[in-house]
């Protein structure tokens, strides 16, 4: 059996860096994340981690996020998660009281504004 497909894009608009996760994200995939996010360059005024195409996510995933929003609030980074309501890792977000941590949005036009 195949492992599923992990993949990760980032975009700038503007002085935000966008970066998207499509598939499952865990102990392996995890760290890819956190490098993408920490790639930021200081001219950066926020990142948004669009998780819209994400079908899991683990405690590992949420400890990358949570490391990366505290390493990007030392460089006066803003820091928000797109995760529609409408999917299972959303509930995630919930379940742990990370939403407002993270700045959990619901949607990628909400996270931009």
């Amino acid at each position: 059996m195949n492992a599923p497909t992990f993949e990760i894009r980032s975009a700038h608009a503007a002085d935000i860096l966008i970066v998207e996760a499509v598939g499952e994200i865990d102990l392996a995939t995890a760290p890819r994340l956190g490098e993408a996010i920490d790639a930021t360059t200081d001219t950066t005024k926020r990142v948004v981690v669009n998780l819209s195409e994400v079908s899991f996510l683990d405690s590992s995933a949420l400890n990358a996020l949570v490391h990366a929003r505290r390493g990007l609030a030392e460089r006066a980074i803003a820091f928000r998660v797109v995760a529609p309501s409408d999917r299972v890792v959303r509930r995630v977000f919930e379940i742990t009281h990370l939403v407002d941590e993270l700045n959990v949005v619901g949607s990628l036009d909400e996270a931009l504004d």
